[in-house]
């Protein structure tokens, strides 16, 4: 039913693009309406916006600041760490060369007392076997006179 009023109103009237008083107050409106638009929410969103990614770029740069300390300090840390251990293995390697000398030392010791108590010794026995030797002599020289005084008789003494 409208199309059949619109053919009735005839070519000149109503159609899409009129140009008279219209078109005027429409342009008034359409730029209107985008100022106020520009100003109560596009304006404000885009500086919501730019605060937001002024505030992203200035997390992400803090954050890599600190990723950079972090790793910064974890090699620090790395390197203190290799310094304790060869600190730790030179401090080992110390106590176990002196522990190589006191046991070098020990043993030193104990074969030269073992030495000195071998050598004693043998002058201990050494010193029995002459006095054992004299008493046998002694008495050899006693048991010889008695055979020759049994054998010869009691009036001979040499």
């Amino acid at each position: 039913m409208l199309f059949v009023q619109i053919l009735k109103a005839g070519p000149g009237a109503g159609g899409l693009f009129d140009f008279n008083a219209t078109l005027p107050l429409m342009a008034l409106h359409f730029i209107s309406l985008t100022l106020v638009l520009t100003f109560l929410f596009y304006k404000p969103i885009g500086t919501l916006l730019e605060e937001r990614e002024a505030m992203i770029t200035k997390n992400l740069s803090g954050a890599s600041d600190k990723l950079l300390k972090a790793d910064e300090l974890c090699n620090q840390y790395e390197q203190q760490l290799k310094d304790a251990k060869l600190d730790a293995q030179a401090v080992i390697a110390k106590a176990e060369n002196e522990a190589k000398t006191i046991v070098a030392d020990e043993i030193t010791q104990a074969r030269s007392d073992a030495s000195s108590l071998i050598e004693q010794t043998n002058k201990e026995l050494e010193a029995q076997k002459q006095l054992a030797l004299q008493k046998l002599d002694t008495q050899i020289d006693e048991l010889s006179q008695l055979i020759k005084e049994k054998l010869i008789g009691k009036e001979v003494v040499v």
